[in-house]
């Protein structure tokens, strides 16, 4: 069997897509469920968070377990599998171990890192356990990823290299203010009462937020995350709670609101937002769109009526009498619409449409003079002036929103409002693709290399560990039978002496059993030594159904085995 894992994050789809696939509680557990119960598939994980979506299999074959897995995640994600396809990454064996353990200490996260998918992963592990999808391979693979992450964060600076991800939405917020002088005194709302909440609200706690309070569904959890921010010692935070159907009264009196939920759909509606900040000191006094957000939004300068000034076209060359709105039209190819407008800055008066569809006989003579002219001097030309372009200044923000949801709980149209400042997933992956990377960035990557190399020797050893086991079983029988015959040959044996003999035996089969066990085990750890497994039940011939069965009790010992 060997390790695959099929995924992807936001260094390989857009946040549009990841949104779209992304799996709620439930749909993972079926995920699991289902990849195991697939023919190629014996052990399954699922790593989701709000930046990726892996799913980890120990599977026989290849090509079989990436079309499998790849089409459970569509299946299960609800994008289908022609449109999830292309943003989809394949890492085998020593690549997925590898991708894993990058993962774990933060360096394929969006800010460089972070500590908060060491968490993320050991949650990934549990569910497996829980449902029983880990065995020996996801278990040992997934509980070195956590003590590889620590020792990054441990052994080296990578935490400097970047931050957490409610830090990096705050600074982005704060746009280049220090986060503590921003958020000295503000009122804070927090939707959400999971991890990521959890941890957003005990930075704004530590920034110096006046008051935290935190709206979640389960009111239980949101008075417990209020009462740790109210007894924590190094804040004096004000923390309340308040149920869902509070927030959009709460979000009237906030400065700053963080959510991360697990909904489906919005929490925060675009018209929510704006009903929140409206009639606030310092909101724009009309509260609609900013033009300032539309950059393709250019206003005209007023045309004098009964003037050519401000006219978009140049039709002096074509002015023939008696034209109907039609024909000029024709010719033109504008329609009549904008002919009217034309007539109406040249005349000062509209055109009358009922007058013109009374000629409809003069329309192709007409034409043809028009185009005759049309000809000569080439298309009639346009006199639009490019006219500078006015951008209003896009006033203060008087609520600041960060959404750290996946899918989003935040309407992206709160992005156009005045007054309004909103930082999503979407904004901080534009803003992380260009952070600087820290020097121990190498360092973490050389450990990372060094734990890959052994975990996979770790694992090639353990994969003959079986085959010993087996064949020092069989020693031990045959010891035991030859003991049993010699009882039968010299039943006056005493009990003295017959202990004597079968230690004796025993350690003779042990020093013959105990040079070529070892070094077999070093052997199998180098790469290629996959085969000495197979050289040992050849060379003993050893039952396979016992080497099996040793196999099958370590992985159900395994299985029930919880993080470290």
């Amino acid at each position: 069997m060997s390790l695959l894992v099929v995924g992807l994050s936001h260094r390989s789809a857009p946040v549009s897509v990841l949104e779209r696939a992304s799996l709620a509680a439930d749909a993972q557990h079926k995920l699991l469920q289902d990849t195991v119960a697939a023919e190629p598939a014996a052990e399954a994980a699922v790593l989701a968070t709000c930046n990726r979506i892996e799913l980890y299999a120990d599977v026989d074959k290849f090509h079989a377990g990436v079309a499998e897995l790849s089409t459970l995640l569509a299946q299960h994600s609800g994008v289908g599998l022609e449109e999830l396809t292309p943003y989809l990454y394949v890492h085998y064996e020593d690549r997925a171990v590898h991708h894993l353990f990058s993962v774990a200490c933060g360096l394929d996260s969006m800010v460089v890192g972070e500590g908060q998918i060491l968490g993320q992963i050991k949650d990934s592990l549990a569910r497996a356990q829980e449902l029983h999808t880990a065995g020996r391979l996801l278990n040992d693979l997934f509980q070195q990823a956590l003590r590889v992450g620590k020792r990054a964060h441990s052994e080296t600076g990578i935490d400097r290299a970047g931050q957490s991800l409610v830090t990096f939405g705050l600074e982005q917020l704060a746009r280049g203010a220090d986060v503590q002088a921003w958020a000295r005194g503000k009122k804070a709302l927090v939707i959400g009462a999971g991890s990521m909440s959890s941890l957003a609200a005990a930075t704004l706690a530590r920034a110096g937020v006046a008051e935290v309070v935190v709206a979640n569904r389960t009111l239980d959890r949101a008075e417990r995350l209020a009462q740790i921010l109210t007894d924590a010692e190094d804040t004096d935070v004000a923390a309340r709670a308040v149920p869902m159907d509070s927030v959009p009264e709460e979000l009237t009196r906030a400065d700053v609101a963080v959510s991360c939920t697990g909904a489906t759909g919005l929490v925060l509606t675009a018209e929510a937002v704006a009903a929140a900040v409206e009639g606030r000191p310092g909101a724009p006094e009309a509260f609609a769109e900013d033009a300032s957000a539309r950059p393709d939004v250019r206003p005209l300068p007023p045309a004098s009526v009964g003037s050519e000034e401000g006219c978009p076209l140049d039709l002096a060359a074509v002015q023939q009498p008696g034209f109907s709105v039609m024909g000029e039209a024709a010719v033109a190819g504008m329609d009549a619409a904008t002919l009217e407008q034309h007539a109406a800055w040249v005349t000062g008066a509209g055109v009358d449409r009922r007058e013109a569809a009374r000629r409809p006989e003069a329309d192709a003579e007409l034409i043809t003079a028009l185009a005759a002219t049309a000809a000569t001097v080439g298309r009639i030309p346009e006199r639009r002036r490019p006219e500078p372009a006015t951008v209003p200044v896009r006033p203060e923000p008087v609520l600041f929103l960060l959404d750290l949801a996946m899918p989003r709980d935040i309407d992206a149209a709160a992005h156009r409002l005045a007054g309004v400042r909103l930082v999503d997933i979407e904004s901080l992956a534009e803003a992380s693709a260009d952070a600087p990377m820290a020097a121990d960035v190498d360092q973490v990557r050389r450990i990372v290399s060094d734990e890959v190399a052994a975990f996979g020797a770790a694992q090639r050893a353990a994969h003959i560990t079986p085959t010993v086991v087996a064949l020092r079983a069989m020693a031990a029988d045959v010891v035991a039978s030859e003991i049993a015959r010699l009882d039968g040959r010299l039943p006056g044996l005493d009990d003295k002496h017959r202990a004597e003999i079968t230690q004796t035996v025993r350690r003779v089969v042990d020093k013959l059993l105990h040079a070529p066990t070892v070094r077999v085990k070093q052997l199998a750890a180098e790469p290629g030594g996959a085969g000495y497994a197979d050289a040992l039940r050849t060379l003993f011939d050893l039952d396979q159904e016992t080497v099996a069965s040793v196999s099958r009790a370590e992985d159900s010992t395994d299985k029930n085995r919880g993080p470290r």
